[in-house]
């Protein structure tokens, strides 16, 4: 069963991949960001949307990179 759910996303991951990855630089980051500007715009508060996780996983994506690249701003 594994395998061919392994097989299946192997089968998509490439065309995926060019959209969905871990930003590890600025561009990525913002690309990332426009990427989910985006989803929201399609997706709005629709949590049935068939692209409601795929935000919520580049969302996620996002802050680890904002958490550990982006300093907090401190309010005075």
């Amino acid at each position: 069963m594994l395998t061919a759910n392994v097989q299946q996303v192997a089968t998509f991951w490439p065309a995926v991949s060019e959209v969905l990855y871990v930003p590890h630089t600025e561009k990525e980051y913002q690309e990332a960001v426009k990427l989910l500007d985006s989803l929201i715009d399609e997706v709005g508060e629709d949590e049935q949307h068939p692209l409601a996780s795929l935000m919520e996983v580049l969302g996620v994506l996002i802050e680890r990179y904002e958490d550990e690249y982006v300093p907090e701003i401190v309010e005075m």
